[in-house]
């Protein structure tokens, strides 16, 4: 990683029982009656902690079979789950984002942290998928898209986490000028560079915002068995760095000084 330190600039750490705080994060429903991308199955529901609440440190998004048939927006969908952003209230065009998570277990589960361009239809402005795990392959992937990645194919890596439903990890992407940089728990696994071509392959001077999400997948990867839910999500915390100049140090959550190693190493 760079040898620069990195300074906190964006959190939540989740730490008041209730609701998500309506400062930072917004529900994000805008396809449930016309049907979300990618043959997506579930209905994201707004302000209901059934599928996103905060509970013991922790921000707790949960898919359940059920169909909410009496809500104005529903499109018939047989699952319910929760998305949520930060657009307009928190986005970035640099840094490293961290989030700690224990991800779902079940095969067609499709939780993800990601961000989309703020200033730009998609794929124009970009996309960036911090992590995504598919249970069925049994790996975590992190994937970039763009106009020349061709939208949807993306280009990205992926690594395997063994214990990723059993334990909490750090999802990290370090965002500079040169470089997207995706790791776990401080471990590099996967780098896409800017080639100095333009904005069709590096969008990624202009605002980002955050989106955690749980869907229930389509076709590509069918629930193979409806007892896995009520499915879980946590995250124990989000947090945004900006890079300082070199030989400051670094700053976590609590305030205390942390050095580049426990970021992200080379």
């Amino acid at each position: 990683m760079p040898k620069g330190s990195f300074e906190l600039v964006w959190a939540d750490e989740f730490d008041r029982d209730g609701a998500p705080d309506p400062a930072k994060w917004n529900w994000d429903i805008f396809a449930n009656k016309t049907g979300w991308h990618n043959g997506e199955r579930q209905y994201y529901a707004a302000d209901r902690p059934e599928n996103a609440r905060i509970e013991n440190g922790r921000l707790v998004i949960t898919a359940r079979k059920e169909v909410l048939s009496d809500r104005a927006d529903h499109g018939g969908q047989g699952y319910s789950s929760a998305r949520l952003t930060t657009q307009g209230k928190a986005e970035f065009t640099s840094g490293l984002i961290e989030v700690r998570a224990k991800l779902p277990c079940g095969e067609g589960l499709w939780p993800a942290i990601w961000t989309l361009g703020a200033t730009a239809p998609w794929p124009d402005s970009g996309s960036i998928d911090i992590m995504e795990f598919d249970r069925k392959a049994s790996a975590v992937t992190g994937t970039v898209h763009n106009i020349s990645t061709s939208g949807t194919a993306g280009n990205g890596g992926r690594v395997d986490v063994a214990d990723a439903c059993g334990a909490f990890h750090d999802y990290q992407l370090l965002w500079t000028s040169r470089e997207l940089r995706f790791a776990v728990d401080g471990k590099p696994y996967h780098r896409y560079a800017n080639a100095g071509t333009g904005m069709a392959q590096w969008p990624f001077d202009k605002a980002h915002y955050l989106i955690l999400s749980l869907a229930v997948r389509g076709a590509d990867r069918e629930v193979a068995d409806d007892a896995i839910f009520p499915a879980r999500f946590e995250i124990e915390h989000v947090r945004i760095y900006k890079q300082r100049p070199r030989g400051s140090a670094a700053v976590d959550g609590a305030g205390q000084q942390v050095g580049d190693a426990a970021m992200i190493g080379e």
